[in-house]
């Protein structure tokens, strides 16, 4: 997909303003943020809109992501390493990920069973995130946070509702069945094995536990999230797991 630097980044830009406002996102804001005219910014949108990567809900509205630019986005960010954003927000993003990783690791660190860790870990990953949290105990799921989830405004819907119920229920089978194999593993949208059409992002890792080879802890929410928020929690929990268990 051919997408010069500048456009890379309006679209990074699009997905953080999109994943902390829940509003589309206008050209005067992003002429503001890199110093050219709302008519540059339209111009750019429209070229990222026509390789599908962000779309218009409105006519007179700004652009949102797609589920294609959510996965550009997050391939770039997985690829690179690189923190996006100025250096402001980096540094602040920095310190979220210190204190996130120091939650989970002296609320987990108290717990002296295995099964009692593995939820611990998930009720901190709902509370970091607001997501939803899953994780799998043996032959048994574990989920947490399904009320903080379904508070988010995409799931005023009661049709997406019923997607998300759906997929929920058809999850434990199919991590058993599929046993996805990388260390983190994102499903965004459509990607959804099930439940495709529910709008939403599974992000699991895959770690090592008393319980099995192939245990997973992730969380499920919107398809608008702070990805590298998200992805850094869901990693550092597994990776805790599988070195503490």
């Amino acid at each position: 997909m051919e997408i010069t630097e500048r456009q890379r980044q309006i679209l990074c830009q699009v997905v953080e303003e999109y994943a902390e406002t829940a509003a589309p996102v206008g050209s005067m804001t992003m002429a503001k943020l890199f110093g050219v005219s709302p008519a540059t910014i339209r111009a750019e949108m429209a070229r990222l809109e026509a390789l599908g990567l962000v779309a218009q809900p409105h006519t007179s509205a700004g652009r949102v992501p797609t589920d294609a630019g959510y996965r550009f986005y997050v391939n770039h960010i997985s690829d690179n390493r690189e923190q996006l954003g100025d250096i402001e927000k980096r540094e602040m993003r920095q310190r979220s990920f210190e204190r996130g990783e120091h939650a989970l690791q002296v609320r987990v660190s108290s717990q002296s069973r295995a099964d009692a860790a593995i939820r611990r870990a998930v009720d901190v990953l709902v509370d970091l995130t607001g997501n939803l949290g899953l994780a799998t105990i043996g032959g048994q799921l574990y989920l947490a946070g399904i009320s903080k989830l379904f508070t988010q405004p995409e799931f005023l819907d009661n049709n997406r509702v019923q997607a998300v119920s759906k997929l929920l229920d058809n999850l434990e089978p199919w991590l058993m069945e599929a046993a996805p194999g990388e260390p983190l593993n994102i499903f965004i949208g459509q990607e959804n094995p099930i439940g495709r059409n529910s709008q939403v992002s599974l992000i699991i890792s895959k770690f090592r536990s008393p319980f099995s080879d192939r245990s997973y802890i992730g969380v499920l929410g919107p398809t608008r999230q702070d990805y590298l928020k998200v992805m850094s929690l869901v990693k550092y929990a597994g990776n805790m797991l599988e070195e503490g268990l």
